[in-house]
């Protein structure tokens, strides 16, 4: 993929949805390009996250480590280890390409120099953040009635 097309997909990620085209520019241009072979590990649970990937295409299951459980397959589009861009932390699961598959590997140096450099992408990501911290809650205050004892 060229820069405008990496432009164009990074634009319909939702946590980049609101970037100017200048902003997305910076993030496509400082990003890294990888290839997986279908079977090939892009990252193992447990392992130092320090960026995000964008699939560009193909298809990556997310799995336990010992890849017995399944939590999901996700494809172009979708941002994995979002987290990881803004804090130091460890991979929740592993990830394996299910197919021949491309992604675009944004590095949390990138992404936090992004921040400096335009404060109110900043301030709009902790805006989207904090509210889908607060619809997980929700979520999660639904689902307290299955585990009530007052059955």
């Amino acid at each position: 993929m060229g820069l405008e097309s990496d432009i164009a997909l990074l634009g319909t990620v939702p946590l980049f949805a609101n970037m100017t085209r200048e902003q997305l520019r910076l993030l496509a241009f400082g990003a890294e390009h990888r290839w997986l072979s279908a079977q090939e590990t892009l990252f193992r649970e447990e392992a130092r996250a320090d960026g995000g990937f964008v699939i560009v295409s193909g298809e990556i299951s997310l799995m336990s480590r010992d890849k017995r459980e399944l939590f999901g397959a996700v494809g172009p589009g979708t941002l994995i280890g979002e987290l990881s861009l803004i804090a130091e932390t460890r991979r929740h699961s592993t990830a394996v390409a299910t197919q021949d598959s491309e992604v675009i590997r944004i590095g949390r140096q990138l992404f936090r120099r992004l921040l400096e450099e335009y404060p109110e992408v900043a301030i709009a990501i902790q805006a989207q953040l904090a509210a889908e911290l607060a619809e997980l809650t929700d979520r999660i205050d639904g689902l307290a009635h299955h585990f009530s004892d007052d059955d």
